[in-house]
């Protein structure tokens, strides 16, 4: 078990080791469209009421519905390409669609970090990291539950860094060798 993927009595937030390259799909996504990657430069954490899980939790189990789980070279005929799904995407584009729709029922853009990781299989994952006073949460597109990144399975990789969304950081230690993810997820 890595330091990113400890125990459910480790550390309720996941944390940075470094600077790391953002995913491809990233970097295009915020080329065709800046407007959903403005930079957020907060470094808190944010308290969550009961009204704003009710609404968390809302917006995780509907778009998981709504949005049927394809991979981008079935629908787009391209390894990796990052957009806002309308009825079917991969697991970048349902966690997008997550934040957007966070963010316009009133929860923090900062509170909201795109996260890669490695999932029980070892195949690349996206999900969208809820960072709380209480812990980093886990939104995933294969499950309607938010839990503590810590208690998915998951091995962690990298996400947008706390203090600058624009930026990357690494969630393995620079001596871990295993594979990066560096170009994508490649999964759903």
């Amino acid at each position: 078990m890595t330091a990113a993927q400890s125990s459910p009595s480790s550390s309720r937030s996941a944390r940075e080791y470094g600077s790391t390259l953002p995913p491809v799909g990233f970097v295009q996504f915020c080329e065709r469209v800046p407007e959903n990657c403005k930079p957020e430069t907060a470094h808190r954490r944010f308290a969550m009421t009961d009204e704003k899980w009710l609404t968390v939790r809302i917006v995780n189990s509907f778009v998981n519905g709504a949005i049927t789980p394809v991979d981008d070279e079935t629908l787009y005929g391209k390894a990796e390409y990052w957009t806002l799904p309308t009825d079917a995407g991969d697991c970048e584009d349902i966690m997008l669609l997550k934040k957007k729709l966070l963010v316009a029922e009133g929860v923090a853009a900062e509170a909201l970090r795109i996260t890669v990781v490695l999932d029980e299989n070892g195949g690349g994952h996206a999900v969208l990291t809820l960072i709380t006073s209480d812990g980093d949460y886990i939104l995933d597109n294969r499950r309607n539950d938010i839990r503590l990144w810590s208690n998915t399975g998951y091995t962690f990789l990298k996400r947008q860094a706390d203090h600058n969304s624009q930026k990357w950081v690494s969630l393995r230690p620079a001596a871990d060798s295993s594979p990066s993810g560096q170009s994508g997820t490649g999964s759903n």
